[in-house]
């Protein structure tokens, strides 16, 4: 099983003459900023190779769908598919689908990766180092403000279904147990489904109820500047709040220069 960055995986697979030239990818939805990324990078690597072909197809967040897709494309004869996959918990049915069909996942690891055929394989980045890197850094600008005494804040989940959200979600309870951190405390934690819009009403209803906080930590940057974006409305000074991500997008990189965001882990998408 190999284990790397989403684009050299994807490009290995693309460069393989025993892989073949006909491709599918199921990406698990298009609407998403960092997948965005990630799927035109796969598509122009696939236009600079000479006889390469590649079909994506968007799952719309709907695991049915996507197996339907991974069939269709067995069923088309493609030579090797590439699978962003919907639901976490849902590989041994979609493994099952490829069936001797060369298959990679991508991004998120499904919950059968240490029981995967020899043709099929999981590429991505380390979800225990950007979870980790995001909360540490957190504590440590907390601490140089001088609020090592007791931080408090909130903690923005991914989509329950996706491990990569479980991990990183996990990654910051581990960091504020600690000693280093564990003057920082959560008061809720909820998920947004990786969703700005999503977080943004998570953090109006957070706001509302009134509590004081020091820090928000997001599983990724979209959730990030959608607490942000409620933050502002609510005319809460940002230099007063210290708020992570993870994904480094374009849009993070604006909030971070304006000094609204103050933390993201790079997640290369495009390679």
């Amino acid at each position: 099983m190999k284990k790397s960055i989403v684009a050299a995986g994807v490009a290995t697979l693309m460069a393989t003459s025993a892989i073949g030239q006909e491709l599918g990818a199921s990406i698990a939805r298009f609407d998403d900023n960092f997948l965005t990324v990630m799927r035109n990078g796969m598509v122009d690597h696939a236009a600079s190779l000479d006889g390469v072909n590649l079909q994506v197809e968007d799952a719309t967040d709907d695991i049915g769908k996507q197996i339907d897709q991974v069939k269709n494309f067995v069923a088309s004869g493609v030579d090797a598919i590439i699978v962003n996959i919907v639901d976490t918990s849902a590989g041994a049915a979609v493994s099952a689908a490829a069936g001797d069909v060369p298959l990679v996942y991508v991004n998120r690891e499904p919950d059968n990766v240490n029981d995967l055929p020899s043709t099929q394989a999981f590429v991505a980045s380390n979800e225990i180092e950007s979870g980790t890197l995001e909360a540490f850094q957190i504590c440590r600008n907390l601490r140089a403000a001088g609020k090592a005494g007791g931080a408090m804040g909130y903690l923005m989940n991914g989509q329950l279904s996706n491990q990569a959200a479980v991990q990183r979600s996990k990654d910051v309870h581990d960091v504020i147990g600690m000693d280093m951190c564990n003057f920082m405390t959560l008061i809720d934690e909820q998920t947004a489904n990786w969703s700005r819009d999503e977080a943004q009403s998570l953090m109006t209803n957070w706001l509302s109820a009134g509590e004081d906080f020091d820090f928000v930590i997001a599983n990724n940057d979209e959730m990030a500047i959608g607490a942000i974006q409620a933050m502002k409305a609510a005319g809460i000074d940002m230099a007063d709040v210290e708020v992570g991500g993870v994904d480094a997008t374009q849009d993070a990189l604006v909030a971070m220069q304006a000094g609204e965001l103050d933390v993201t882990v790079f997640q290369d998408a495009f390679g």
